[in-house]
């Protein structure tokens, strides 16, 4: 059966982000009860729930977070190709991020930038690594690390304190043997900042850094939270993965945390166009 409550969509966007029928209401200039019929509706067609109701509050469910970020990311192409189409030519920024990064905090707040800066085409590029910006030609990038990009110039965009997390079964391991000698003899999966984030983990634990010596690199941000779920290694995660700690899927293995860890804004170059500058002050508002 083809899907064809394309417009329940736009609705449903609205409300995913404010997280209230009554605001989103406001926002449509719509009833609160025609925003609720709506999603109802989407729901019954979609066959599973968007949300969830609890007393005076919503919160997306997990299917409803992954509609929202694929369905925001396709109205927001539709309506740029049709700017184009009409004869609008936009300036573009080229943005690279970690598709985790960009699935669970960039792409939800990417319509508010369209909406302030109709004007500025966006083309996003996974991005794994620093070493990838030159080879892209990425205006601007989004990383976790713990700073010292050298050469790069940069800016810590939102803090997110890092721990270990593995799944049920790692990390019951790791509580028979013990957490130090979990460390060696468990692989420990890199991430963008390679073993810089781990030789981080380490000094701050006061533990050696020697790690097995077969090891699982997986670049992919997304892919690499699935390596850890399927009990392929431990790995430094933050709050972002709340779903899957929440859900039981992933599991703190030590509270020793990289407090200054964080998601970087990064540029090869020191002088932005005026287009990527806005796009940079915009994503710290």
């Amino acid at each position: 059966m083809r899907f064809r409550s394309y417009d329940s969509l736009r609705v449903f966007g609205v409300v995913a982000r404010r997280l209230s029928m009554t605001t989103a209401a406001n926002e449509l200039n719509q009833s609160k009860g025609s925003v609720s019929y709506q999603i109802n509706k989407l729901e019954s067609e979609l066959g599973f729930k968007l949300f969830v109701r609890k007393n005076a509050s919503i919160e997306l469910t997990e299917a409803g977070q992954h509609l929202w970020h694929a369905s925001q990311n396709a109205l927001d192409q539709i309506d740029r190709e049709i700017e184009q189409l009409r004869g609008h030519n936009p300036k573009s920024i080229r943005i690279g991020a970690l598709t985790y990064f960009l699935s669970r905090w960039l792409s939800p707040r990417l319509s508010s930038f369209f909406s302030s800066y109709p004007d500025i085409s966006l083309h996003i590029d996974p991005l794994n690594s620093a070493d990838m910006l030159h080879k892209q030609n990425i205006d601007i990038a989004i990383l976790w690390g713990v700073g010292n990009w050298e050469g790069l110039q940069s800016e810590l965009l939102l803090p997110c304190p890092a721990v270990p997390t593995a799944s049920k079964k790692v990390a019951k391991k790791i509580s028979e043997i013990g957490l130090e000698q979990a460390i060696k003899s468990i692989p420990l999966l890199a991430d963008s900042s390679g073993h810089t984030g781990w030789r981080a983990w380490h000094e701050k634990a006061e533990l050696a850094y020697k790690p097995i010596a077969s090891s699982l690199t997986i670049l992919d941000s997304n892919s690499r939270v699935q390596a850890v779920i399927d009990g392929q290694g431990i790995a430094l995660w933050d709050d972002l993965i709340a779903p899957e700690l929440t859900s039981g899927q992933l599991e703190v293995v030590s509270d020793i945390a990289l407090s200054d860890s964080g998601y970087y804004l990064i540029s090869p170059s020191q002088h932005l166009s005026k287009e990527a500058q806005l796009f940079w002050n915009w994503l710290k508002t």
